[in-house]
């Protein structure tokens, strides 16, 4: 028999048995307590599912994985998984659909151009197609040389090296050629970004004293003021700021928090989510805040309402990101309308008029679940990235690709400069790009 200090080998694993010990005693309180404290540096975040599916996730996971992983490693493979579990009867079911519709000759060219293209293993670069409605352009495009999207050539693309692992997030100064990028790594980095030909400084900002694994330390969102004087960084959850007082969070419980410093209470709670909230917006006025979830479903909320404004259905997998265009009363771009964009496992990428809770564009480009989105600060074009380690630039006129790059990793973040003619991109391989936009 083993002693205790063979058996368990890290504090990790000690951590974890008491959380189930005060878990199977009844004091669900007490454990997830424990569970939250130390999540990060467990590797484990499946605990945020309740008592009901805790056993279920961890199934997914051998013990190694707990320990020797990072949340966002076990996010995406407890996802992954998960998803292919859900959705193999949809998938069938959505196959056998289009069967149909390409029997009864609909959208026939489109439909053998793509067998074409999977038939030769030309597929780096898939048909971007779109179905606009309302006020935006009808459009359908097919698999035709006109119709390709550009690529972005490689001396438009800077890879900026530094991060020894996975980039998590990444954001432009308000202010200045500045880029911030936070990794696995346990450290920030502040990138400064001349025009091409001029080196590029990097400042290295530590989370961790001494020891580089600690993964309590993942720097996993960070944001800059509205000033770009100052960056703040964490291991967070995702919280979105209403203004410089009130805030929102999305929960582990399905909920949704409204917060205001200075009280011990959330001031407002929403509640309509039937699986893990991941993501929360507010719109660019502070007036309506989106969230998306597990559930398949995005929502708009009105904090002068208790239940949701519009419930927004039309994706077949989970919501992982939504983003608030820059348009609309209040900003840069006032006569256009406002719009949400919604980005999900069912590899497409939604807009929504948010005023009628209706879907303007289906934009269907990716062969996997697609992790983040930016609009243009002019709201011309949105920027989209994919576990397929593709970045999709689409023109919101068209419902089409006009640019596209692909890079050596799956594509966690990517967002653009205030100017709107660069875009940056985090990629699981510690890598930043930073690519030029011209049209």
């Amino acid at each position: 028999m083993c002693s205790l200090g063979r058996c368990l080998q890290t504090s990790v694993e000690l951590n974890y048995l008491i959380f189930r010990y005060l878990q199977e005693s009844g004091l669900t309180h007490a454990a997830f307590t424990l569970g939250l404290i130390n999540a990060k540096s467990m590797g484990i975040w499946f605990h945020r599912q309740g008592a009901a599916n805790i056993d279920e996730d961890f199934s997914f996971f051998q013990p190694l994985d707990l320990i020797s992983k990072d949340v966002k490693e076990l996010q995406v493979m407890l996802r992954e998984r998960k998803r292919e579990e859900r959705h193999k009867d949809k998938d069938r079911e959505r196959s056998k659909e289009n069967d149909k519709e390409v029997e009864r000759g609909h959208d026939g060219d489109r439909s053998k151009s793509a067998s074409l293209n999977e038939k030769h293993g030309e597929n780096e670069i898939r048909e971007g197609k779109g179905s606009c409605k309302s006020a935006w352009r009808c459009c359908r495009t097919t698999m035709t040389p006109t119709s390709l999207p550009s690529r972005i050539s490689n001396s438009d693309v800077r890879v900026l090296e530094g991060h020894t692992a996975e980039v998590c997030a990444c954001a432009w100064s308000p202010s200045a050629s500045l880029l911030a990028s936070g990794s696995g790594d346990t450290t920030a980095r502040i990138w400064s970004i001349p025009e091409s030909g001029r080196s590029i400084s990097t400042l290295i900002l530590k989370h961790a004293k001494g020891k580089s694994n600690e993964k309590c330390k993942d720097v996993t969102t960070l944001d800059w003021n509205g000033e770009g004087t100052l960056l703040a960084t964490g291991p967070t959850l995702d919280v979105d700021w209403r203004n410089n007082v009130s805030f929102a969070t999305s929960s582990t419980d399905t909920m949704i928090y409204l917060s205001k410093i200075g009280e011990t209470r959330p001031v407002k709670t929403f509640a309509g989510h039937q699986g893990e909230v991941n993501c929360v917006k507010w719109d660019p006025t502070g007036t309506l805040l989106a969230s998306c979830s597990d559930d398949s479903t995005a929502k708009m909320w009105n904090v002068k309402q208790h239940s949701f404004v519009h419930d927004l259905r039309d994706h077949s997998k989970e919501i992982y990101t939504i983003r608030w265009s820059p348009t609309g009363p209040g900003t840069n771009n006032p006569n256009k309308p406002l719009t949400l964009a919604s980005a999900s496992f069912d590899s497409t990428v939604k807009i929504w008029d948010a005023e009628l809770g209706k879907m303007l564009c289906n934009l269907n480009g990716h062969r996997d679940a697609v992790y983040s989105l930016a609009f243009s600060p002019n709201g011309e074009y949105i920027v989209s990235g994919s576990v397929d380690k593709s970045i999709h630039i689409w023109s919101l006129k068209e419902g089409k690709i006009v640019k596209t790059y692909t890079g050596a990793g799956g594509i966690f973040e990517v967002c653009w400069n205030k100017e709107g003619n660069k875009l940056a991109a985090c990629f699981a391989d510690n890598s930043v790009s930073v690519l030029d936009f011209r049209m």
